[in-house]
């Protein structure tokens, strides 16, 4: 048999890891009110789910937006041949300037370009913890590059310091390691939580010093729920001295309004050599014209998106207190948070001993037992053991 690539026999991409059982266990055996009872429930996986019914009625008040409706199909000649890697320029208009953004498949796809600008494989990143798990994948997978963890405490509900970017950024110099850019995820996956203006200026600080990049995750902006409002890092760079050529955002829609089978993602850039290369990668990972088509007729309606936002922040704040209260009842502490479609629970009580190992035993118990599909953090780094994230119970658990 003739040999294959070592990407191809490899283990990057992480399917095998510890992270996917209860996702697998899940595909195994779905929960099923009728045929299924003792089916897995899936928790693991931040799908939103709460508000395709006003999504829905937006539709069938607005058949037009669709190709394959009588209203619809005298733009389907156009919209069919259309091969332009800048996107339709309806879904290009919009406040800011449309020759900063490239159109990508997903969020995913939007940071594996980004990784492919910005950095030369063995190259690193600094990722806050804790973090998405399939990071490790998006980021590093094909491309080559590294990712250096930078350890925030949960004695300061995981906030940003300076200190730990500065003793991040020094291991990765004594591993040798060349650092190109900082990753933060705001909100934050899996926290639910999101960054105040120190914190953000903090960091514009600590990436103009050492002449890095930053990549913003925008991808939870509109699951804010309650106050203070979000501030993005877009906002800040507009208050402080910055060097604009290092700021990158990353955005889709698979969160905020829960679309991620349409593969929209985003990249944002101030930096023109990496928008024009981003335009060229995006070649390799295009969102459907029709796909696009539908999203703009939808978003040039303000009014829809208002409410929408509106309507979803009402609807996760009332799944968000109805979770915690319940976890609450029966003395499972979390993280206070305000954002995302995340808890964070703590479950240090319910370990046979405090050890990362008995961690995964109280993990097994979860999903092959009690038939929950949880995200357990797969980094070790500092933190104590037992803290697990049902990534979507604000859209999914039972009321």
């Amino acid at each position: 048999m003739a040999a294959i690539s070592k990407i191809a026999t490899g283990n990057g991409h992480g399917e095998n890891s510890a992270y996917f059982d209860g996702w697998k266990a899940y595909e195994a055996n779905p929960f099923h009110p009728v045929d299924r009872p003792d089916g897995v429930i899936q928790m693991g996986l931040a799908e939103n789910q709460l508000c395709f019914d006003f999504i829905e009625k937006w539709l069938m008040e607005h058949p037009e937006a669709s190709l394959c409706t009588a209203e619809g199909v005298n733009k389907f000649k156009e919209a069919a041949l259309f091969q332009d890697y800048h996107g339709l320029p309806e879904f290009r208009q919009s406040k800011i300037r449309s020759e900063w953004i490239v159109m990508s498949g997903g969020a995913t796809g939007a940071h594996e370009i980004l990784a492919f600008c910005l950095a030369d494989p063995g190259e690193a990143f600094l990722v806050p913890t804790p973090y998405y798990p399939e990071f490790d994948r998006d980021l590093k997978w094909r491309t080559g590059v590294e990712l250096v963890p930078v350890v925030c405490e949960s004695a300061n509900d995981f906030k940003i310091t300076i200190d730990a970017l500065e003793a991040a950024y020094e291991k990765a110099q004594e591993s040798k390691l060349q650092v190109k850019g900082l990753l933060i995820t705001n909100p934050s996956n899996p926290l639910g939580t999101f960054m105040d203006k120190d914190t953000l200026k903090n960091i514009i600080s600590f990436i103009n010093k050492n002449n890095v990049h930053l990549i913003g995750d925008d991808i939870y902006t509109a699951t804010v729920f309650t106050e203070p409002e979000f501030v993005s890092i877009s906002e800040i760079i507009e208050q402080v001295e910055c060097n604009r050529d290092l700021i990158h955002i990353v955005y889709s829609l698979s969160k905020d309004m829960g679309f991620p089978g349409f593969r929209i993602g985003i990249v944002y850039s101030y930096n023109n050599a990496v928008m024009n290369c981003a335009r060229k990668m995006s070649s390799f990972g295009l969102v459907s014209s029709q796909t696009q088509h539908l999203i703009a007729s939808m978003l040039s309606d303000d009014n829809f998106v208002d409410e929408f936002i509106d309507e979803m922040k009402q609807r996760l704040l009332k799944r968000h207190k109805y979770f915690t209260w319940r976890l609450e009842q029966i003395g499972i502490g979390s993280l206070k948070s305000n954002a995302g479609l995340f808890i964070w629970m703590d479950l240090c009580k319910l370990l046979k001993e405090k050890t990362f190992e008995a961690e995964m035993e109280l993990w097994r118990v979860i999903i092959d037992d009690v038939k929950l599909s949880l995200s357990r953090r797969m980094d070790d780094f500092s933190m104590s053991p037992s803290i697990l994230s049902p990534q979507s119970p604000l859209v999914r658990a039972r009321t």
